[in-house]
């Protein structure tokens, strides 16, 4: 009986030290295993989405979309492209040397600001101007000497004509270039620097196709001139500002001054198109049309690519240049009804594209519009060719 109870203790003995290694090697490195969930899924997922230089997204807050920044409140706006909020509509925009600030001139008020991020904007020029027929301030451009003199340009237009004027900060605007036509319709422009010491200007048609035709007549032009307006030694004719003819109410004007190509978006009555400039030469076809007109307005441009904001479709058109000025490659449309209408587009030294919006201008502001925003040029979406 002795030897019995003892083999039955040796047996539970054993018994209970095999059930305590099967639980150790029950037991994983991970301390806090994750539940059971569906798998990862293969759908499409939403399109990219614009990124910015040095900047990083806060973490979502719980049930938020990291693509879907959480809604404005007032002027307040934690979309990380926003750089300034609560602008009336914005009719250009000019990027300051360094790309972190920039010009933005109000079309109807006349206002030009000095916005940047993560700062309130700053008021340098009230500019007395009249928004009727389209026009109001419609361009800018930084001085050809702009680290010199910190002078900037606008086109503008005032009771009796369009005009470009050069301002100094707080002080009053000098008019430079005046007696462009001024009609009920065609009164916009646009302005860049030439990267070549001078200044374009487009010029609408004040309403008459008769003004783009008319060689003696500022309208509907593509004109080249120094700081101080005077006609620019190698235009066609030295003693006219005139380089290129045939615009009805321009947006846009941008281009690569390196490589000497510039474009320039143009609102016709039946098409919305976009030109190459040839300095010297008739603006000849389209190198863009879209039949739909969605609204071309600024632009932005560099050797790969132009970006067309697109005010009545509110979205981005992207297409790429060919050195022969066509366009290569299936053109993009991007960022649709995202920020709303598109109004102004300038390209920054850093590679950055600026925006500004006119959602107060036709169409459905939210709190914290109009808008500045600052977004790596769009290189997503899909649009045919007309």
């Amino acid at each position: 009986m002795a030897a019995s109870f003892r083999m039955r203790r040796l047996l539970l003995g054993m018994t209970a030290v095999l059930g305590t290694l099967l639980a150790g090697c029950a037991q994983f490195p991970d301390e806090h295993p994750r539940p059971w969930g569906d798998p990862p899924s293969l759908e499409p997922q939403a399109g990219p989405q614009p990124s910015f230089e040095n900047e990083s997204s806060p973490p979502p807050e719980s049930g938020t979309s990291p693509q879907q920044p959480n809604a404005p409140v007032g002027c307040e706006d934690p979309d990380p492209a926003v750089v300034a909020t609560c602008l009336d509509p914005v009719g250009a925009i000019a990027v300051l040397p360094g790309g972190q600030a920039a010009l933005v001139g109000e079309r109807a008020t006349g206002r030009v600001l000095r916005v940047q991020r993560g700062t309130k904007p700053v008021e340098l020029a009230r500019i007395p101007v009249d928004p009727s027929g389209g026009g109001g301030l419609t361009g800018l451009a930084l001085s050809p000497t702009y680290h010199e003199d910190e002078l900037f340009y606008a086109y503008v237009t005032t009771r009796s004509d369009n005009q470009v004027v050069r301002v100094a900060a707080g002080d009053r605007p000098k008019p430079v270039l005046t007696g462009i036509p001024k009609g009920s319709t065609g009164n916009a422009g646009a302005m860049l620097d030439d990267g070549q010491g001078s200044l374009l200007i487009a010029t609408g048609n004040a309403g008459s196709p008769a003004n783009a035709a008319n060689p003696q007549s500022l309208a509907g032009k593509v004109l080249r001139i120094d700081s101080s307006g005077k006609p620019v030694a190698g235009n066609p004719n030295p003693t006219s500002p005139v380089v290129a003819a045939g615009l009805t109410s321009p947006g846009g004007l941008c281009g690569t001054p390196a490589l000497g190509m510039y474009w320039v978006t143009d609102r016709s009555g039946g098409q919305d198109a976009l030109y190459r400039v040839q300095l010297g030469e008739p603006l000849g076809s389209p190198a863009w049309t879209w039949a739909e007109r969605p609204g071309v307005a600024g632009c932005a441009a560099d050797p790969g690519q132009v970006v067309v904001a697109l005010t009545d479709a509110a979205a981005l058109y992207t297409l790429h240049p060919a050195p022969d000025g066509s366009f290569t490659g299936q053109p993009t449309k991007v960022m649709e009804k995202t920020y709303g209408r598109f109004s102004a587009a300038a390209l920054g030294p850093d590679g950055l594209v600026w925006l500004g919006t006119a959602n107060k201008d036709g169409g459905q502001p939210i709190s914290s519009d109009d808008r500045v925003l600052r977004i790596e040029s769009p290189s997503a979406g899909s649009a045919g060719k007309d």
